[in-house]
């Protein structure tokens, strides 16, 4: 028969015991209502899988992305790379600026040392001659990359020696020119070639 002063306390250790032990069985039904309501989803490594597959994705779209960049012409290409619609395009704008710009606001009239043919577009050299002078206008009147010297550098480096060129006496225009009065539109001879000889039935 236990003392009367220690019978409380085993009584009260046992009831402590008693919560414990209910506790657990809660924790352990709750547990098991969790695993029952909770849908199966993807395991912890198929999240990284998920991933992987996305970077790998990405980094199969850059490079197409960067190789449709590189098609695009990083400055204005030059006209004689040019063909079809782009090259009627450009020889359009050209017309433009020659006529608009450069006919009007710079060129002196024509003399025996300066030739010059209103029909300048159907000289192919000319053509190219004032499309890479048009070209060096467009970076060198720009400010935000050439500064105030810009325009100073292409009368020194692009018009002068393109005007010597095209309106010397050994330029596209020597033969359009007879006076400051008599133009008369002529194409120079071509440089004796092989192929302008051949037809369909083969060399003449």
């Amino acid at each position: 028969m236990p003392d009367d002063d220690t019978w409380p306390e085993d009584e009260g250790a046992a009831a402590v015991a008693e919560d414990i032990a209910d506790l657990k069985a809660r924790v352990a039904r709750l547990a098991a209502l969790v695993e029952e309501l909770t849908p199966a989803g993807p395991a912890a490594g198929d999240d990284s899988a998920e991933a992987a597959d996305a970077d790998a994705d990405v980094d199969r779209q850059e490079p197409e992305q960067e190789g449709a960049e590189e098609e695009e012409w990083p400055f204005p290409p030059f006209i004689l790379l040019l063909e079809g619609e782009a090259y009627h395009r450009e020889k359009r704008a050209l017309i433009e600026w020659v006529e608009g710009v450069l006919v009007p606001g710079l060129l002196a009239e024509p003399s025996p040392d300066a030739y010059w043919c209103p029909m300048w577009i159907d000289h192919d050299d000319a053509v190219a001659a004032l499309h890479a002078l048009w070209l060096a206008w467009q970076e060198n009147t720009d400010p935000a990359s050439c500064g105030y010297t810009g325009p100073s550098v292409w009368f020194r480096d692009h018009y002068r020696p393109c005007m010597n060129e095209i309106r010397g006496p050994g330029g596209p225009f020597a033969g359009c020119t007879k006076g400051v009065h008599q133009i008369r539109h002529r194409f120079p001879d071509r440089v004796p070639s092989p192929w302008h000889y051949v037809n369909h039935d083969g060399i003449t």
